[in-house]
């Protein structure tokens, strides 16, 4: 008779599995108001932009970078900060990150200007970049490797609440308090968060971390804010021919070239430039940037169509939204049922070509469009999008060797931010010109010191107009009509690059696999997951 064989010792110590869910559900909390701080601030966008004392009078090209200052700070040390944590230890990152972001939310709501904005969001950022990467790897350390699918499954969950939740918080906020509410709802919960990551979460680092690039780091993100800020200044002054603007987007191309040199040169790169020699990696990241510079596009336009010329508040303003949301957690955990019938290429670019078709119709709304058909055009987006980013992942996956996974992963989430501060800057730099362009010709009526003002953006335009009484009714009709114009051209633009990228997954992107390579795919990609 043959002994029973012993299940294998557990690499976690009995303390940390019994309180493994609570441990979740901390690490949930932190990724959440990461992640639930951007989309908070989409609807705050038109009263960050009305004069003071409502909100602080920023430009548009200032509510730009309010935005971006967030999405590349936090891209470009990304891969940093996960080496940091793995060298130092993922508690103590995630303490300092989540701390650092709770200080940065306390400032940015007492801010006295855009600029102090723009500040503090990049230090929000700095403490986001430390937060994200370390609650993954804590999670990865605290359940054993049958659970792991599950919690990253549950994990991934908070990502898709922190977006549907977010627009609706945000509005709620702006309903009953002042403009800086929306950060400093931040603080209150950073307090709990930090107690309860000192009491629950225990402490890991990687026994070969790797090497730090700070090199690499410096490079892409003056790189990237060079060229988004030529991008933005072209659009404020309407002319991208200017010699600051041209200079300023030269050098951050210059920059950004010499960040890849660099990278290709290092045997210790923040970002390995050969995976992107694999046409389908290459593909699968572009379908991933384009889809968000696409999508924070029109976030920012949207903002100001329903809120400035349509006339909902803010929490109005968030719960049109949610059908976005909603049909990203409703569609997204089901795309893969579309990719094993007809692959992801297919998936994929039919995904790219309904964000094309939901573009277009921005492109014919009008001051009077039944509202019913933004909620749907909204939920078509939300399905079109799920329908990108479950294929892709899967692809990118794939593409690369399972040892590759944690840093493909964490390239894809760069990429994506990336794409959104760039769709956000040109996109929104095609707004502000087509507006300017529209409305300079019916200034006439203002003192030549305010015209140029006006001219910035509509909520420029309304916030003259509201001082100057009855006389700046006038303009009301006419701001709208620009503004409208203006999102017209800048959603065609928009389809632009969303059919752009449904030509490059329909050229490089795999079909459908075979029944038995698919099951080994699935099997590899479970494995990579763990």
């Amino acid at each position: 008779m043959t002994s029973p064989v012993p299940a294998p010792a557990s690499r976690i110590p009995e303390a940390v599995h019994r309180r493994r869910w609570a441990i979740l559900g901390v690490l949930m909390l932190s990724l959440l108001i990461v992640v639930l701080d951007n989309s908070i601030l989409n609807v705050a966008i038109k009263t960050i932009s009305s004069p003071a004392p409502t909100g602080l009078g920023a430009s548009q090209g200032q509510i730009e970078w309010a935005i971006n200052a967030y999405t590349l700070v936090f891209a470009g040390l990304l891969f940093t900060a996960g080496l940091v944590g793995d060298r130092l230890g993922r508690k103590k990152v995630l303490l300092g990150g989540i701390a650092v972001f709770g200080i940065g939310s306390a400032l940015a709501a007492e801010s006295g200007s855009p600029g102090q904005l723009i500040a503090y969001r990049a230090l929000m950022a700095l403490g986001a970049a430390f937060v994200m990467p370390a609650t993954l790897a804590v999670l990865m350390n605290v359940f054993e490797r049958e659970e792991q699918p599950k919690a990253i499954g549950i994990w991934a969950g908070g990502v898709g609440l922190a977006i549907a939740i977010g627009p609706i918080t945000g509005g709620a906020l702006l309903d009953h308090f002042w403009w800086g509410s929306v950060f400093f709802v931040n603080v209150p919960i950073v307090i709990v968060a930090l107690v309860l990551m000192t009491v629950l979460v225990p402490d890991s680092r990687d026994p070969r971390p790797g090497r730090l690039d700070p090199v690499g780091v410096v490079l892409s993100v003056v790189g990237l804010v060079l060229l988004v800020y030529g991008i933005i200044k072209g659009g404020e002054l309407a002319d991208f021919t200017d010699a600051k603007v041209l200079a300023t987007i030269i050098a951050g191309l210059l920059v950004l070239t010499g960040f890849v040199v660099f990278e290709r040169r290092s045997d210790h790169p923040s970002l390995d430039v050969t995976y992107f020699k694999n046409k389908v990696f290459s593909a699968a990241m572009s379908a991933i940037a384009l889809v968000f510079f696409a999508l924070m596009g029109v976030t920012f336009f949207g903002v100001f169509y329903t809120q400035s010329v349509r006339g909902y508040s803010p929490l109005e303003s968030g719960v049109l939204m949610l059908p976005l949301a909603l049909a990203q957690l409703i569609f997204a955990p089901r795309a893969r049922l579309l990719v094993d019938r007809f692959g992801n290429r297919a998936t994929t670019t039919a995904g790219l070509v309904l964000i094309a078709a939901t573009l277009a119709m921005f492109a014919t709304f009008e001051a009077d469009t039944p509202i019913w058909l933004l909620e749907v055009v909204f939920f078509l987006m939300g399905t079109g999008m799920a329908h990108i980013m479950t294929p892709t992942s899967v692809v990118i996956m794939q593409a690369l060797p399972r040892e590759k996974a944690g840093s493909a992963s964490a390239l894809s989430n760069t990429f994506r931010q990336v794409g959104g501060a760039l769709g956000i800057a040109v996109l929104g730099s095609v707004l502000a010109t087509s507006y300017r362009n529209g409305i300079e010709g019916k200034l006439g009526m203002l003192p030549p010191a305010l015209r140029d003002k006006a001219a910035e953006s509509i909520e420029a335009t309304l916030g003259i107009a509201g001082k100057l009484g009855p006389q700046g009714k006038a303009l009301v009709t006419p701001a709208d009509d620009a503004f409208l114009h203006a999102m017209h051209v800048t959603a065609l633009c928009g389809v632009g690059v969303a059919l752009i990228g449904a030509v490059v997954t329909a050229l490089f992107l795999p079909g459908k696999a075979p029944a038995a390579q698919q099951g080994e795919q699935e099997t590899e990609l479970v494995s990579a997951a763990e």
